[in-house]
């Protein structure tokens, strides 16, 4: 049968090992009078399609007013072209243009109210304004001052003429030359528009505005689909992080089985799993430290409880106060202060406060000098002890405590000897690789099963719990050494087989680093 194998780092921990924290805070209230998450992203969702609305409605119009812009314009070139044509074929014809001529034009140009004409003559003088109150008659008196006036007194009849409406501004009116077939130029047409629906036909105005009321409409609908879209999505959402404040505060009220029971690859999902993971981790927090404490307290009862009853006994009479009987109160005396103190260093190890003095170490004479103070403790137990130097020639020397390299060792050869029956073999050597130091302590005593193999780091473990009290063993050895090993950054492995013996290493490394060693399982 092969034997089973274990490895522990500073990395992983045993589910024993996990450290625990705990805090209470006064409970909240749960009350919440900001608005909901979900509400807030229905009202986003609804801001962002109306924002979007407004956008694309603004472009829409700015695009569509340039083109209606264009449209008119064009319309309006090619009536001022028209009309110009009008107004040199009268004048080749008649040689003059007459009021009623220039109004019949005009009036025939004008195919909307929205349209403004004005004509002026060859001479620059305005001939025809639409704007003015009473055109015809001006056209006459200018025509006739044209042709009759010399320049002085046109230049007076212009001084008091009615001010025209006609825009100045090029961009605004669309001016054509008037001339003959001859090449002679007779005058000038202006033409311009009067607010923005000119030239618009009916069916024009009506697809602009069935249009602008389809946009709108479009809008309110993208809104409330938005909103609607923004709530269920929004519930899609929250509905697991409800799921773990709800479970948060069943633990917080004392729950410790609650769970998420998420699962899944987006985000939340693992958030989920990770607190699910970590309540998981709390609840064997707690339960090893109710544990915990019952243990310390049997440990602590069970010498208070001899030393008493030794002590009443001999108040009594029924024990004389010999030095038998005073050696029992001195003996759970001593292994009562075993206990304080070895809790006390697990503690100090867990919460890093006992310093580590590193100093280079040459581990094959340190370790042989370890062996050789216990080779007398192992004879009285008729234990035979061994050490085998197996670094072949490689440097053994590493950045390390001392003292708390010795507390190791010893943790593990009174291990060895306490579960190693009479006459076994301990075995302690010392191997060498490029990147380790490892430290082998092997006994042929009863071993431990596979199943217990992943426990034996744990507070007050033993595999033979009478035997183990019988031998003054308190069950935190194993727990300081792991501790010690992992402030060196190293780990510590176990072999074992039952009714064949234990193998523990301690892998040290050769310069003191923050990396840690993994933790793995081989059987």
């Amino acid at each position: 049968m092969m034997p089973a194998r274990f490895e522990i780092g500073q990395k992983h921990k045993q589910e024993g090992e996990a450290g625990s924290k705990a805090s209470w805070n006064t409970p909240r209230s749960d009350s919440r009078p900001a608005m909901s998450y979900a509400s807030r992203m229905a009202i986003s969702f609804a801001l962002t399609s109306l924002m979007t609305v407004i956008v694309l409605v603004s472009v829409v119009s700015v695009v569509w007013g340039t083109a209606f812009s264009d449209y008119t314009r064009a319309n309006i070139e090619e009536i001022a072209n028209v009309t110009a044509q009008k107004l040199a074929d009268s004048y080749e014809k008649d040689g003059a243009w007459t009021a009623e001529t220039l109004r019949t034009i005009a009036t025939s140009s004008r195919v909307s109210d929205d349209l403004g004409i004005q004509i002026v003559n060859q001479k620059g003088v305005v001939v025809y304004d639409d704007s003015w109150p009473s055109a015809s008659a001006t056209a006459d008196a200018r025509e006739k001052g044209s042709a009759e006036l010399d320049e002085s007194e046109s230049k007076k009849s212009s001084a008091h003429s009615p001010v025209s409406s006609a825009p100045t501004n090029a961009d605004q009116t669309v001016s054509v030359e008037v001339s003959t077939s001859a090449g002679e130029r007779v005058g000038q047409v202006k033409l311009w528009a009067i607010g923005s629906d000119a030239l618009l036909t009916k069916a024009d105005t009506a697809f602009r505005e069935k249009t602008f009321n389809a946009m709108a409409l479009a809008a309110v609908v993208a809104i409330c689909i938005s909103i609607i879209i923004g709530y269920f999505v929004s519930r899609m959402l929250t509905n697991p992080i409800r799921r773990i404040t709800g479970t948060a505060k069943q633990i917080r009220d004392g729950d410790l089985s609650a769970r998420t029971n998420l699962r899944g690859d987006d985000e939340i999902d693992q958030l989920g799993e990770t607190f699910d993971e970590m309540a998981t981790s709390l609840e064997k927090d707690m339960k090893h430290e109710k544990r915990l404490t019952s243990d310390v307290a049997h440990e602590l009862r069970t010498p208070l409880m001899a030393m008493l009853a030794t002590v009443e006994a001999m108040q009594d009479g029924v024990y004389p106060t010999d030095e038998e009987h005073l050696e029992t109160v001195a003996s759970e005396t001593r292994r009562l202060a075993r206990l304080v103190q070895q809790m006390l260093d697990l503690s100090r190890m867990e919460n890093s406060t006992a310093p580590l003095n590193l100093e280079p170490v040459d581990m094959v004479p340190f370790v042989r000098s370890i062996v050789d103070g216990q080779e007398r403790l192992f004879a009285q137990r008729d234990l035979r002890l061994r050490f085998a130097d197996e670094t072949q020639g490689r440097s053994d020397e590493i950045e390390a405590d001392p003292d708390m390299i010795t507390q190791c060792v010893i943790n593990l050869l009174s291990n060895a000897m306490r579960y190693t029956p009479e006459g076994g073999w301990v075995v302690v050597s010392v191997l060498a690789d490029r990147k380790h130091v490892d430290v082998s302590v092997s006994d042929t005593g009863i071993g431990i099963a596979k199943e217990d193999l992943s426990r034996i780091f744990g507070r007050f473990w033993r595999a033979d719990a009478s035997r183990a009290r019988e031998a003054g063993g308190l069950g935190v050895g194993l727990a300081v050494t792991k501790q010690i090993v992992e402030r060196h950054h190293g780990y510590i492995s176990v072999e074992s087989e039952l009714g064949k013996g234990t193998t523990f290493t301690i892998h040290l490394p050769r310069e003191h680093t923050a990396d840690a060693a993994s933790t793995t399982m081989e059987h």
